[in-house]
């Protein structure tokens, strides 16, 4: 079986976006929904995401609001995101949860900036090991003859580009997140 380019494409793309969704999750200072994606509520004897039971939004730039549904859930929603460890303290009003976004401390930014890192590394990881079975594939390919040693020079060359573009774009992604959360 030919080694697939825009199979190894789309595995690297994969990175690049489980990345993006790691750093949206990370908190910055500013209010934004995807602070509680990764929040699931204890509700009807099953564990269901927030965005299931309860409406959240940001009417201002350091707050959201959690419009819970059902008043009976009031209470596993508002303990859900105390224990997701976000440093947020729900304020409770019937059925709408406020959540001040704290200004974050110095040494929180620095905590998270080493995150974006490790995340960005995660990434980095996962690239390359696109990158290395797509070089055995090509290895195995000329080892059985569908393609020659030249063939296999130039597609080796096109999948270290590949390579190479997408470790760039992680690095930018993961430079631009920093700045944004050291606040430079």
């Amino acid at each position: 079986m030919a080694m697939d380019k825009a199979d190894l494409q789309r595995r690297m793309h994969g990175a690049l976006e489980a990345l993006r969704h790691d750093l949206s999750g990370l908190r910055t200072g500013r209010a934004s929904i995807a602070l509680l994606d990764t929040i699931h509520v204890e509700v009807y004897g099953a564990n269901m995401p927030l965005n299931q039971v309860a409406t959240v939004s940001v009417p201002e730039p350091r707050l959201l609001t959690v419009q819970v549904w059902d008043r009976s859930n009031v209470q596993p929603v508002e303990k859900a995101i105390r224990s997701a460890n976000l440093g947020l303290n729900p304020v409770t009003d019937g059925q709408l949860i406020r959540l001040p976004i704290p200004d974050l401390t110095e040494e929180r930014r620095k905590e998270l900036a080493k995150l974006v890192g490790q995340y960005a590394e995660k990434a980095k990881i996962a690239v390359r090991n696109v990158r290395r079975d797509g070089m055995d594939q090509l290895k195995t390919d000329e080892k059985k003859h569908e393609i020659s040693e030249d063939e296999r020079k130039r597609l080796e060359h096109e999948v270290q580009k590949l390579t190479d573009d997408t470790i760039s774009e992680i690095d930018e992604l993961a430079e631009s997140k920093e700045k944004e959360i050291l606040g430079k």
